[in-house]
């Protein structure tokens, strides 16, 4: 495919394909229909042949070409379902537009440190496991780092420890850098409440911003509804892109921990 894709690449070349679709013809007559020089045709016409595009029918004197249906049907099925699978993932895109929307005008109103400070999000999943499964995935370091980061990242270090005064920790990696959040636990009741500071530090430990979350587990027909509440403060200039990307991020990751405790249930 590679192969075939390559040839095609080359304008001339793609012409010549088009005209050989309409039906066989000879290097000459490429020639004066492409406006190339008859040696530079013959050297396309090779290309094409050496990737199975072209079959050349000696006549006597004369050299026709032929094009070759076979290959192209591949390419195209390797196309179609290279579409389809964009159009099935289109809303990563939109992820993407939604996140550089927010990110323009966030940084429009970061004039100063403590710019956001205040700024509040809330989350609601309707989540299809017990209250006690559902606490086990906030609190079970192994759980929580199946879900809680991008699927691109690699998670290095993730822990909530579920008593007043432990650790909460969120440490990540990818080809581009680390990614590193620490705080407190300042409360928790299992299996109903827990609420916890997380700081996303800089390279150096400083505070880009700070996170406070209040997360409420309440038992619900068919499961648990989970209400997350997080206020941030301690708000830099640095952390335009963190805090754009909070509603987003969010939204993701909680799909991440649904699809988790869907998998595990079958």
């Amino acid at each position: 495919m590679e192969q075939i894709a390559a040839a095609l690449g080359d304008g001339a070349r793609w012409r010549i394909v088009e005209l050989l679709a309409e039906r066989p013809r000879s290097v000459g007559e490429l020639a004066e229909l492409t406006g190339l020089r008859q040696p530079q045709t013959t050297k396309h016409l090779q290309t094409l042949a050496r990737v199975g595009l072209v079959t050349v029918f000696p006549l006597g004197q004369r050299r026709v070409y032929a094009v070759e249906a076979s290959p192209l049907k591949d390419l195209g099925s390797r196309v179609r379902a290279l579409i389809e699978t964009i159009e099935a993932n289109e809303g990563e895109r939109d992820v993407l537009t939604r996140y550089q929307a927010a990110i323009s005008a966030d940084t429009a109103a970061a004039s100063q440190n403590r710019w956001a400070d205040g700024r509040a999000f809330a989350f609601d999943r309707l989540l299809a496991a017990p209250r006690d499964d559902v606490w086990r995935h906030w609190t079970d370091s192994a759980l929580l780092a199946s879900w809680w980061a991008p699927p691109s990242m690699t998670v290095t270090d993730c822990v909530i420890e579920p008593w007043t005064g432990g650790r909460a920790v969120l440490d990540y990696r990818d080809a581009e850098g680390r990614y590193r959040s620490a705080g407190e636990v300042r409360a928790a009741t299992e299996p109903e409440h827990l609420e916890f500071d997380l700081s996303v530090l800089d390279a150096k430990g400083d505070t880009f911003f700070t996170g406070h979350y209040d997360l409420k587990f309440t038992e619900a027909p068919g499961g648990t509804r989970l209400r997350l509440d997080l206020r941030i403060t301690e708000t830099t200039v640095e952390a335009v892109p963190f805090i754009a990307g909070i509603e987003t991020g969010w939204g993701q990751v909680l799909d991440n921990l649904a699809a988790r405790i869907t998998q595990e249930k079958d």
